[in-house]
């Protein structure tokens, strides 16, 4: 397409930058979301939960899987490139 192509598009720029931008803040918010240290402090703060009673061993057992599956797959990712 070329020059063309690019002049035809130029309209359409700020909503390619948009997308890129959206797409930086997702990656961001999924690489934080599986963090293992993250996830490590939520299964920390699960346990004063449950120790204190503000939550059953029911539900501290959900919750305590989820947040085991999320390390699991953030152990499981590749280190990020600096």
């Amino acid at each position: 397409m070329g020059l063309v192509g690019e002049v035809l598009l130029l309209p359409f720029a700020p909503v390619r930058g948009s997308a890129w931008v959206i797409g930086q803040v997702l990656n961001e918010a999924e690489r934080l979301y599986y963090d293992p240290a993250t996830v490590r402090a939520e299964l920390a703060a699960l346990e004063e939960e449950l120790t204190s009673g503000a939550i059953d061993e029911e539900e501290f057992d959900r919750r305590e899987d989820e947040l085991l599956d999320r390390l699991e797959i953030g152990l499981a990712r590749p280190a990020p490139e600096n």
